[in-house]
């Protein structure tokens, strides 16, 4: 009896980690927490309706049902998810997860083996090389560029292949098919093979001036033949695939900032490159705040623009945090990291108090719904301030457009914003079995219902339409500040 209970104890564990870590017992889980503790549950409910909400829960779990691999679980429950909003949800595996996913790392010779059979060009290098030599436009023919790839583009009937010159000899060995173009009338569409070979489909290939290549988020770099570069797409090329923060001249009246992020580690950056630049700023008539692809970050990290582009008190609405013993937990976690300032703690010791006296409801952590933010100093120049946006700005790049369209100097240049603002203060929780960790949001704006922003983003004030080529937008908006 007493080997028998030994061995019912050493099973035991590992059966009820099997029942946690089933796919429908992890969704319960997933379904539970956001229930009790989103922000903007019961948001999404009043908009989209139970029934609504019932029929995509049912759907999930059915597909949970028919789940033949346990991997594919996590995209389900992200599924789920998006029934609530489109950004600020999140289903992350953790660490432990991905390095022990598929146990141990598969060694060289057997990633080869598996892609051996790829789809092959046999081109002799050298020959291709002399027939582009003395061609005027190649169009898409030519050697290409994309770290760690070197790719050959050759006309083959049709359609336009990709193959390997250089990669890594191991995903990627020479001569395999790395991407396929298809013209069809004036546009061309395009396939192109990640590093797993899985494959990404892009509705146009663009060729941008003489020396790139854009498919979608691939951006390919001509190596040969060399052609006479065009200023206006290198410093296209240049703010769209920075991963810093600079400014530059676009003319003699007019400075470009360039900030990619707003990420938080991105912060003393930002406020290096504006401290270092100052006086240029302040003596220059315009400023183009170029903010294309930025999805947000930290408040914190705009606050040194702000002086720069400020006209008139900034009205800031509030947000009300949800009361819940989980999501009260991470105000108390802050008030014991003794990495943030003392004064920076005992906010989030009384704001933890405060909470946990309101538990269940929404709490203004504020003195008023509204801050309004005071400077005494408007600055002369720049004069006018020209933000460039799209549909990839959002969050906390939102709430800085929020603060600084208010500025009478200020003008929105570009699309419309992606819309993920009213529902935020992201936080994240481990699931039971550990595998993944649930993203989902603590706070809902004050703003709702009368100014909302999500799903409907930010309109600029000058849109730039189709007929304007990402690559012209700089020089399109600098010719509009000073004509």
């Amino acid at each position: 009896m007493k080997k028998l209970s030994l061995i019912l104890a050493l099973l035991l564990p590992c059966s009820v980690y099997a029942q946690e870590c089933e796919c429908k017992t992890q969704f319960e889980w997933v379904k539970k927490t956001f229930e009790e503790n989103d922000a903007g549950f019961e948001y999404a409910l009043s908009n989209k309706g139970e029934a609504a909400y019932r029929q995509h829960t049912e759907a999930i779990l059915e597909k949970i049902g028919k789940l033949e691999d346990p991997a594919a679980c996590t995209g389900l429950l992200y599924e789920w998810l998006t029934f609530f909003r489109k950004g600020h949800i999140a289903i992350r595996p953790t660490a432990n997860n991905l390095a022990s996913r598929g146990g141990e790392a598969p060694n060289e010779a057997d990633i080869i083996r598996q892609f051996e059979d790829w789809e092959r060009l046999e081109v002799d290098v050298e020959e291709f090389r002399e027939s582009l030599a003395g061609v005027e436009q190649p169009g898409y023919e030519g050697i290409w560029v994309s770290p760690p790839y070197t790719i050959g583009i050759k006309q083959q009937g049709d359609e336009y292949v990709g193959f390997i010159i250089e990669a890594d000899g191991v995903y990627w060995r020479r001569g395999q098919v790395k991407l396929r173009i298809r013209p069809e009338g004036e546009e061309a569409g395009a396939v192109f093979y990640m590093r797993d070979h899985s494959a990404r489909e892009f509705e146009k290939a663009e060729l941008l001036g003489n020396n790139y290549l854009k498919m979608g988020f691939v951006l390919l770099e001509r190596s040969f033949p060399q052609m006479e570069p065009d200023d206006q797409i290198e410093q296209y090329v240049r703010s769209m695939n920075a991963s810093a923060p600079y400014l530059e001249a676009v003319n003699e009246q007019t400075l470009l900032l360039r900030i990619p992020s707003f990420s938080y580690n991105q912060k003393q950056l930002i406020d290096s490159v504006i401290h270092a630049s100052r006086d240029e700023i302040l003596r220059t008539p315009h400023l183009i705040i170029d903010l294309r692809n930025n999805g947000g970050g930290s408040d914190a990290s705009y606050h040194e623009l702000i002086p720069l582009i400020y006209t008139n008190p900034i009205r800031t609405v509030g947000v009300m945090y949800l009361s819940t013993t989980l999501n009260n937990q991470r105000m108390l976690d802050f008030a014991n990291d003794e990495s943030w300032p003392e004064s920076d703690r005992k906010w989030a010791k009384e704001a933890y108090d405060t909470l946990n006296k309101h538990l269940g409801e929404f709490v203004n952590l504020g003195d008023s719904p509204v801050s309004i933010t005071t400077r005494d100093t408007i600055y002369p120049y720049p004069k006018q301030v020209a933000i460039i946006i799209n549909e990839n700005n959002a969050s906390t790049t939102e709430q800085f457009l929020l603060a600084a369209k208010q500025s009478k100097k200020v003008k929105l240049f570009g699309t419309t914003t992606y819309g993920i603002l009213d529902i935020s203060n992201m936080y994240f929780v481990p699931a039971p079995c550990g595998n993944f960790e649930l993203g989902y949001c603590l706070t809902k704006s004050m703003r709702i219902p009368e100014m909302t922003i999500d799903g409907k983003g930010l309109q600029p004030d000058f849109y730039l339409d189709k007929s304007i080529p990402d690559y012209e937008w700089i020089q399109f908006v600098a010719s509009v500040l000073h004509p």
